[in-house]
């Protein structure tokens, strides 16, 4: 079995019922169940944790929008990841996100070390807001934990009739770059949303690694081999055996998941490299939040992992007549949709239609929810003292 690498929760109800997780992960079994009981069961353990209603509210609406877009790795299945982050005393989940300096079109928002959730809206709002008065707003935040899905903030923009950008460093250090064999970033997404006026919005979000470490967590536990050019070990060769890649990406120090087009730059892997480079200096450096090589240096377990974001609005009537910048949106998705096909069933379709297209599957038969993550936030309810609602009896 691969071992737990974040750090061992303090709580015997989590340490004594974890389940064997190579089993879990190969069944497929699953139960459906609605966005509003996620949500309450969401809410049920951020509130027994101590985080005031308000937030609680906004942070379990965007972990459960984001998994009624299909984005499962950022959904309430991070409650595990969080709950490790509490138990470590690493979350100010009563903190106030508060504005320390801002101009017409700018601000620096402190996130208080709580979630990153209810700091994001925040900076994501008040881009919005400049945006609207100015044309461009750009909000920076620092001191802040992780914040879910990066497109989630990008789209609010794009429902405003604006385009948003997003991006985020990350706690975890992971990815090597291009010509290294040392891990120095982390997966640092960037997210891009555009009104497509009579199409759903175009949302273009990716990590800046060929793939996510979880994944590769993934495929260790099914003892799946990986494809080659995911990881590299020390030498700066490919790794496919899963169970090596995952001690190299989180016990080791050497190798580790490569930049998105691969290790070397033959297939573009500098150009991934240089994109998760500039997402840390605008979501790390601009703000004045941690470089995590340097931050592990001297970090406590109980220290915030101090994370930085970057939100900006640009509104695209500041350039030309917005209903004709729509209509040539409209024409780019229209000439792109009657693209020929390698398949006929399988066609072209523009960045964040199969997000929508979940949105509307998971609306109608409810998200699914598989064992082994309905074990995990049952131990994660009952050590935080909070109801456990993910049964059967409550199934969509």
């Amino acid at each position: 079995m691969i071992q737990e690498v974040a750090q061992t929760t303090s709580s015997p109800a989590l340490r004594s019922s974890r389940i064997d997780e190579t089993k879990a992960y190969s069944m497929v079994a699953s139960e459906n169940f609605s966005a509003d009981v996620i949500r309450a069961q969401i809410e049920a353990i951020l509130r027994a944790w101590g985080m005031d209603e308000d937030k609680l509210r906004l942070t379990a609406e965007v972990m459960v929008e984001t998994d009624l877009r299909g984005v499962d790795s950022h959904g309430i299945s991070m409650l595990t990841q969080y709950a490790q982050m509490q138990n470590a005393g690493q979350l100010r989940l009563q903190a106030e996100p508060r504005i320390v300096r801002q101009s017409a079109s700018t601000a620096l928002i402190d996130g208080g070390a709580g979630l990153g959730h209810p700091a994001a809206l925040m900076g994501m709002d008040l881009a919005i807001e400049k945006a609207l008065a100015h044309d461009v707003g750009i909000v920076s935040v620092f001191n802040s934990h992780h914040f879910g899905a990066a497109g989630y903030y990008a789209t609010m923009a794009a429902e405003r009739g604006l385009i948003g950008v997003v991006s985020s460093t990350t706690r975890v250090i992971s990815v090597v770059p291009t010509n290294g064999v040392e891990r120095v970033l982390g997966t640092n997404p960037i997210a891009v949303a555009v009104p497509a006026g009579s199409h759903p919005d175009i949302c273009v979000d990716i990590s800046t690694s060929v793939v996510a470490a979880n994944k590769v967590k993934v495929y260790a536990l099914q003892g799946k081999e990986l494809p080659p050019g995911w990881v590299i070990d020390g030498q700066g060769q490919p790794v496919t055996d899963s169970g090596q890649a995952f001690r190299q990406i989180f016990e080791g120090r050497e190798g580790g998941l490569t930049p998105i087009g691969g290790d070397g730059s033959d297939m573009g892997g500098h150009k991934g490299y240089g994109l998760g480079l500039i997402a840390q200096i605008l979501s790390g450096t601009l703000s004045g939040a941690s470089f995590s090589p340097v931050r592990n240096r001297t970090q406590k377990p109980s220290d915030p992992d101090n994370i930085g974001h970057f939100f900006m609005a640009l509104n695209p009537a500041a350039f030309r007549p917005f209903d004709e910048f729509q209509a040539d949106v409209e024409a780019i998705v229209d000439t792109l949709h009657t693209t020929r096909p390698v398949r006929e069933d399988n066609p072209v379709l523009i960045p964040g239609e199969p997000e929508w297209t979940a949105r509307e599957e998971r609306l109608a038969k409810g998200i699914p929810i598989p064992e082994t993550l309905k074990l995990k936030v049952q131990d994660i309810a009952e050590a935080a003292g909070a109801p456990y609602l993910l049964k059967a009896a409550m199934a969509a």
